[in-house]
């Protein structure tokens, strides 16, 4: 079975061309564009594109948001290593049974106070929620809060990296949260 490609319109040639001036080419390699479409003499002048005035394009005109390093996983070895019980964990915190904003809050206080006392890794029980009445509904609203909470901007002067923690420490239930030494960003 043949597959017919479809021509780009002419607004989306324009849209794809703004976003292709905004990237810059692989070293040695320059920056191929699509080519436009044949216009008819009979056909009306296309509308401007609506990305002008789309979210998007918006937020392109603005100053760019600093670039954040990606949280670091845990290395293989080391995490093996952990899970084994070779490796200890330097503190942890559990937020069972706790609203968002306490539980927040005590997460704050407890990384803040664990890169104070230069600890690398700590545990962070979220618990794995109730089971809903919905069989299709998510469970958790802390183990669902939590890792958004540690990848936030805010969260990146403690937080190096962090993964679900192994069964042996709460598995789905916990992570793994390691801590970077004071003074580093």
């Amino acid at each position: 079975m043949t597959r017919r490609r479809r021509t780009p319109s002419e607004a989306e040639l324009a849209l794809w061309a703004k976003v292709a001036e905004t990237v810059a080419p692989l070293p040695g390699r320059r920056l191929a564009l699509p080519a436009a479409p044949a216009v008819s003499a009979s056909s009306e002048p296309a509308p401007a594109p609506a990305a002008e005035t789309s979210p998007a394009a918006l937020s392109a005109k603005t100053a760019p948001a600093p670039t954040l390093t990606p949280l670091a996983p845990l290395e293989a070895r080391f995490r093996r290593r952990l899970v084994r019980g070779v490796v200890e964990i330097d503190a942890r915190i559990d937020l069972h049974g706790l609203r968002q904003e306490e539980a927040q809050r005590r997460l704050v206080t407890f990384l803040q106070g664990a890169q104070a006392r230069g600890h690398k890794l700590v545990l962070v029980i979220t618990g794995k929620g109730a089971p809903g009445a919905d069989a299709y509904a998510e469970r958790g609203v802390l183990r669902r809060a939590v890792p958004m909470w540690l990848s936030s901007p805010a969260a990146r002067g403690v937080v190096v990296g962090f993964e679900t923690a192994g069964p042996t420490h709460g598995g789905t239930g916990a992570l793994y949260v390691r801590i970077r030494k004071s003074g580093r960003l």
